[in-house]
């Protein structure tokens, strides 16, 4: 009983512990921390009163005062790293300090979350003995630290039927986010998937892509090798909707219309087809054009109208031998600043493609724009018909070779004469006649709300097959690809790299080295630091 007496106090304090380490190690069986926990309190209390007399006697004690008072440092220094705690909790910066930075998001997600206006809620339905569920709640806390808008809570389908029933979720690690009326769900963790959910939620209107066909070119529905399904498939979570159009029988473009895509024509347009899209880029419209050598020869003096030089010949790349391809495929590693390249660091491959350059005259209000040229080691192959490609001086010409550019297309001068002349008049008859301040409030209104016609845009390749099913995933042809399409319509906070793959470095150790680590890092070194402790200790109770 005696024994019990004295040292029932430290009983407590070691049941109290063990009830926290069990709250924390089995979540699932919570009332075996809070029973020891219990029993850790009425173990304290039981002792106090045990102990009463003793307790007051040694208040009185000069050894109960020093105690008291390193008592209350202790208490002040832990109070002020508290509030630090809180301070930091609230206001904090993350460092990835992972070569791979594996626990960062990629610039293309960190872009979205900026431009970020409305607020996103997502709800994460995970059992709580799924796996997933951690690395979710983890990738999700990363994408709140960058925005504010960014809401979630984790719900367990198996203690919330109602919600489960609600949402119509049938699937276990399915997550939901909602922005007012939109919703969009994905089944996966990871942080493309997430992040394309969130701009399919955010996007006020859904743009749709319309890929011209009639004239040879790959088709988006194929999932052959040389077809153009992967591309529709990344547009689609982009949150573009794909569709095709055929221009033969008709003489205007849908209304619906966000961007054409003309990709590889084997075949030249027909007249009236070149006509409609001219007559699309005058009202400012966005096309882009992927053609590939000796093809559709009737798109040269088109686009020279734009101030580009489709050239008749085939781009050779020595390079592109040395990185396992044939000379018929040429890198580029280094581009010309614009929007479509900003912080865009990856190789792309362009598998037989032509050469584009920037006519030296170019029409008025048109700005022409190189974007990826090839290496020095490269060349302009102009002698198709030889049998041997050979550079011949003279006749070829040495690289650097220009494979895409951009045009930006001002609208036309009369057009802005005429909106000119047209509010000059209006102002002046409305000073004339004198017109009160409501209807001139109401003039000014109507003048804000005539439509002006936008900048056109125009991006030409001299290649297809760069996207197609085989070559999309080669290095960054697929991003280079994005990028372009997002500049022309006029997604700029998409613009940067897709999001990268992380692959988490690994060290491999042979079993003798593993048992040596084991034993230096569990047993030696944590028994070296208590044979120290235990000395030092002896040593001070025999002074």
């Amino acid at each position: 009983m005696e024994v019990l007496r004295k040292y029932l106090n430290t009983v407590g304090i070691l049941l109290f512990l063990f009830g926290l380490f069990a709250l924390r190690i089995w979540t699932y069986k919570k009332f075996i921390g809070f029973i020891l926990i219990g029993l850790g309190l009425a173990s304290i209390i039981i002792y106090f009163g045990l102990n009463l007399s003793e307790l007051k006697q040694s208040l009185r004690r000069k050894s109960f005062i020093y105690s008291s008072n390193l008592f209350l440092v202790i208490i002040l220094v832990l109070g002020i790293l508290v509030i630090i705690n809180l301070f930091f909790a609230r206001h904090h910066y993350r460092f990835d300090f992972t070569e791979a930075k594996l626990h960062s998001l990629s610039d293309k997600s960190i872009q979205v979350l900026k431009n970020l206006d409305k607020e996103v809620m997502i709800r994460c339905f995970f059992r709580e003995g799924n796996f997933n569920r951690s690395k979710m709640e983890d990738l999700l806390k990363i994408y709140a630290y960058h925005s504010g808008k960014i809401k979630y809570e984790f719900i367990d389908p198996d203690k919330n039927p109602g919600l489960v029933k609600r949402y119509e979720v049938s699937e276990d690690g399915t997550s939901i986010f909602e922005c007012k009326d939109k919703e969009s769900r994905i089944n996966t963790t990871s942080e493309e998937d997430v992040t394309n959910a969130l701009i399919k939620v955010t996007r006020e209107k859904k743009k749709i892509i319309y890929f011209l066909e009639g004239h040879g070119e790959p088709s988006i529905e194929d999932s052959e090798a040389g077809g153009y399904s992967l591309v529709k498939s990344e547009l689609e979570k982009l949150g573009y909707e794909v569709k095709t159009l055929s221009l033969a029988l008709a003489d205007n473009f849908p209304k619906d219309l966000s961007l054409l895509v003309v990709p590889g024509p084997q075949k030249d347009l027909l007249p009236n087809e070149l006509e409609t899209i001219r007559n699309y880029l005058k009202q400012g419209g966005r096309v882009l054009i992927m053609v590939d050598p000796q093809s559709a020869p009737g798109l040269k003096p088109f686009l020279n109208e734009y101030g580009l030089q489709l050239e008749d010949d085939l781009v050779v790349d020595t390079v592109s031998r040395l990185l396992g391809g044939d000379y018929f495929m040429p890198v580029v590693s280094e581009y010309e600043y614009h929007p479509i390249t900003r912080n865009f660091r990856y190789a792309t491959f362009f598998p037989y493609a032509r050469s584009i350059n920037i006519a030296e005259e170019k029409p008025e209000g048109v700005v022409v724009e190189a974007l990826a040229k090839t290496s020095p080691n490269s060349w302009s192959e102009r002698q198709l018909n030889e049998r041997e490609v050979t550079f011949t001086e003279g006749k070829d010409v040495h690289g650097p070779i220009n494979l895409a550019a951009v045009v930006t297309i001002s609208p036309p001068q009369e057009n802005k004469a005429k909106e000119k002349a047209e509010k000059k008049e209006n102002t002046t008859a409305d000073k004339k006649k004198g017109q009160d301040k409501d209807k001139s409030s109401n003039q000014e209104e109507k003048d804000q709300g005539e439509t002006k016609t936008p900048e056109a845009r125009l991006a030409v390749f001299g290649d297809s097959d760069f996207v197609t099913n085989r070559y999309y995933n080669l290095s960054g042809n697929g991003n280079f690809f994005l990028n372009t399409i997002n500049w022309l319509t006029e997604e700029e906070d998409l613009i940067s790299i897709q999001p990268k793959t992380q692959n988490p470095r690994t060290i491999n150790m042979t079993p003798t080295q593993g048992r040596l680590l084991f034993f230096v890092s569990v047993i030696i070194l944590p028994l070296l630091v208590l044979v120290i402790g235990v000395s030092i200790w002896i040593r001070r109770r025999t002074l």
